[in-house]
């Protein structure tokens, strides 16, 4: 009679566990079913970020080499294919500046603005941002677009770079022959070169010593 008993208990509870399965199952199978997605996901966004840098870094190499040869064509080619389908990864920042010093190198000055206009706006690296912006204003103050260069030149840029930006505005403003406030950015720019090297210091010396120090 006991063990009947007993029988009858653990089919009353497994009576209630399956009654309490249907009712709830699904929702587990879902949660399960989501945290295994969300797992894998994971690890599918892992795997992908891998792929895209190591194909990314090959395209990166092939694009240097190509300027290493002189290949305008094969540059074109590559640096097309790194922008286009690698844009977050920082190989298509280093591909972008790298074409735009091989255009420069050559007169294409449109195109190495170009180059730099796309770091500028779509680079993930604030560095490479910087840069970009240093160089894009240099190139705009070699065309006499004074203007143009000192609005790039305005952003408040990283600590690193402060000497640099308020060196070149000293030079955009003497060609704009505003010799006080270039004399102003000359002195900011050594005051912030604290890191920078001693040729950038007496390249800014040099300039200021001309403006009468």
């Amino acid at each position: 009679m006991a063990m009947r008993e007993l029988d009858l208990e653990e089919q009353e509870k497994l009576e209630e566990l399956k009654a309490w399965w249907r009712h709830n199952g699904r929702l587990i199978l879902l949660v399960i079913i989501a945290a295994a997605v969300a797992v894998a996901g994971m690890n599918a966004w892992r795997w992908y970020q891998n792929s895209q840098a190591a194909q990314a870094s090959q395209l990166y190499e092939a694009l240097a080499k190509a300027a290493r040869a002189g290949d305008a064509k094969a540059l074109r080619d590559t640096g097309g294919a790194l922008t286009e389908g690698y844009e977050g990864t920082l190989y298509a920042s280093m591909g972008a500046l790298a074409a735009a010093h091989f255009h420069f190198e050559r007169g294409e000055l449109k195109s190495a603005k170009a180059q730099l206009q796309w770091v500028l706006e779509r680079s993930p690296s604030e560095d490479f941002r910087e840069l970009a912006r240093l160089r894009l204003a240099a190139l705009l103050l070699d065309e006499k677009a004074h203007d143009e260069a000192l609005k790039l030149l305005e952003a408040q840029p990283l600590d690193a770079y402060v000497a640099q930006f308020a060196a070149l505005r000293g030079d955009v403003l003497v060609a704009k022959n505003l010799p006080a406030q270039a004399r102003a950015e000359y002195l900011r720019a050594l005051e912030k070169a604290d890191g920078e090297g001693g040729a950038f210091r007496d390249s800014v010396q040099m300039r200021l010593d001309a403006l009468g120090g």
